[in-house]
């Protein structure tokens, strides 16, 4: 009876905190539907949607080949259940302002609840490693707050509701990291086996994985004892095979050439299957590999990374290279206070040696320090969704936090507010929480600091209906950035060029206002001397020119 009555007293305090991940959980992907409902495709997710169709129908992986195809064969994947000709999402190339435009049929609305869906679900199982991981480092009230702050997170919630990568690459990437630090814990065959799958997944996720999945490879040498060194070291080989065999699968065990050529980095594109090698000396080989197309797109992201596209920070535009503080100043703006709070208190405790971090999450913390290090290097400016993978990793600091404050009662009310804090500041935004800034950023001047996925990525176009369906008298000009053709959401308006001045009601994007993506990056901003009547959706701006 005393066993009994022990079992019970331990497992008593547990059903309350499962329910509380449960809400939390819950609350996270109430916040995501919400956001599928509210918001338009955005410009990358057409393309994404797309090329995972063809990879589908034809097995091809050469259309759009600047992303690993796993996360799009998973988005797409619930289209297979209809009519193989019941969606069509036709390439209409370069039009006016835009870069690329996509036309959408039968509806892009059905098409955002039919493939969104699947990212949320994604989210969910990023949502619950996080909690786990914590609970195992810390304790379940450690991760229930970790848990908290992930579900209110605009960054998470915004990134696992669009049909993109991004919110996948961010699972993999954590998974891989928590795979490792298993291995370590237990070098067995079986999570030997979970690890190669995992780094498998993550090299298919995003192509910012090989240096991270090197790094985990090295931490998986080193340490244990010399004499499991030779045993450790198959076991690591084994699971760099099994992530290229994952690999290869993915790209449906194709075999073909690819051709390296001496060039620079930072000159002309290289297309198709040709890989550029950054030497003086002519050089010129074509190899049969297996995967050709992940071997050439990735060379194709390392020309990019180096080359840069255009970016905007602070208000200056730059077509090409990059700011080495751009992540930096992004993450600030763009991630909530409560959590730098949180990571700076703990990161003091650390420095005056008032806390020590467990092995396992100092191992841990050498992911999101490199990921993070490498993209600063990067000339690739092109938002906080580009390292969305650090930001799991610092929930774990919090938790850490929580946890280091565990004595002190008046230090939790305190962490609690914060939090608190943090989800009425992300409702400021809510249901469009990709525009997210913290509360020191003025969301009527947001363009001024930062465009593209970190404030408008196109998804305003369901605000312009509603906005268009009670003006119905007035004729609209429209500088709109975004991937898919406007007139699939049944709006009428008029294109404005970038050298056009036209009278009356004129909507202008938030990144067009910006400049970044233009000829001229001053080209809309004549319409500030006008009075703006309205900002839809935070990223489309409202102007009546008399």
């Amino acid at each position: 009876m005393p066993a009994i009555g022990d079992a019970w007293a331990t497992a008593r305090p547990r059903v309350p905190s499962a329910v509380v991940a449960a809400a939390l959980a819950a609350c996270f992907a109430a916040q995501c539907l919400w956001f599928v409902g509210t918001q338009s495709l955005t410009y990358d997710e057409p393309v994404h949607l797309l090329a995972g169709l063809d990879a589908w129908r034809h097995g091809r992986f050469e259309q759009w080949n600047d992303q690993p195809p796993l996360g799009r064969l998973l988005l797409t994947a619930p289209l297979l259940l209809s009519a193989s000709d019941t969606w069509h999402l036709d390439d209409l190339g370069p039009s006016g302002a835009n870069f690329w435009t996509v036309s959408v049929r039968p509806d892009p609305v059905s098409l955002a609840w039919r493939t969104r869906p699947v990212n949320i679900a994604l989210g969910l199982l990023l949502a619950a490693s996080v909690w786990i991981t914590a609970r195992r480092l810390f304790s379940e009230e450690s991760a229930n707050l970790a848990l908290a702050l992930f579900a209110c997170s605009p960054a998470l919630v915004a990134h696992f509701s669009l049909a993109t990568v991004d919110g996948f690459a961010a699972l993999m990437c954590f998974a891989a990291a928590a795979a490792v630090i298993a291995w370590r814990a237990r070098p067995s065959w079986r999570w030997t086996a979970v690890v190669g799958l995992a780094l498998g997944g993550f090299l298919t996720s995003k192509f910012s994985a090989p240096p991270i999945c090197l790094l985990a490879l090295a931490v998986m040498i080193v340490g244990g004892p010399p004499s499991e060194r030779r045993q450790r070291l198959v076991k690591v080989l084994t699971a760099s095979a099994l992530a290229a065999v994952v690999a290869w699968g993915v790209y449906g065990w194709h075999v073909g050439p690819v051709t390296f050529r001496n060039g620079s980095l930072a000159g002309p594109y290289a297309r198709g299957r040709t890989v550029i090698v950054p030497t003086n000396r002519r050089f010129e080989r074509t190899l049969s590999l297996p995967a050709p197309e992940f071997v050439a797109a990735l060379g194709g992201v390392l020309q990019h990374g180096v080359r840069g596209q255009p970016a905007s920070l602070l208000g200056d535009v730059r077509t090409a290279g990059g700011w080495r503080s751009y992540f930096p100043i992004v993450v600030l703006l763009k991630w909530p206070v409560t959590v730098w709070l949180l990571v700076g208190a703990l990161c003091v405790l650390l420095i005056a040696r008032r806390v020590r971090l467990p092995r396992e999450l100092q191992i841990l913390m050498l992911f999101p320090a490199v990921f993070f290090a490498l993209a600063i290097a990067s000339n690739l400016n092109i938002g906080d969704r580009y390292v969305l993978p650090v930001y799991p990793f610092l929930l774990l600091l919090c938790a850490a936090a929580w946890h280091a404050a565990k004595a002190r009662p008046a230090l939790r009310w305190l962490i609690l507010g914060l939090v608190a804090v943090q989800a009425a500041d992300a409702l400021r935004y809510a249901p469009d929480y990709l525009s997210y800034m913290n509360a020191f950023v003025a969301p009527d001047d947001s363009y001024r600091l930062l465009s593209d996925s970190n404030l408008d990525w196109g998804q305003g176009l369901l605000a312009l209906r509603a906005y268009q369906d009670s003006h119905p008298d007035r004729a609209i000009s429209l500088a709109y950035f975004g991937g898919v053709d406007v007139r699939a959401y049944g709006i009428r308006a008029d294109p404005l060029g970038e050298h056009e001045r036209v009278r009356g009601t004129v909507v202008v994007s938030a990144t067009h206002l910006s400049g970044q993506y233009l000829e001229d990056p001053q080209a809309y901003r004549w319409l500030l001397a006008y009075p703006r009547t309205a900002i839809l959706n935070h990223t489309l701006h409202v102007f009546e020119v008399p």
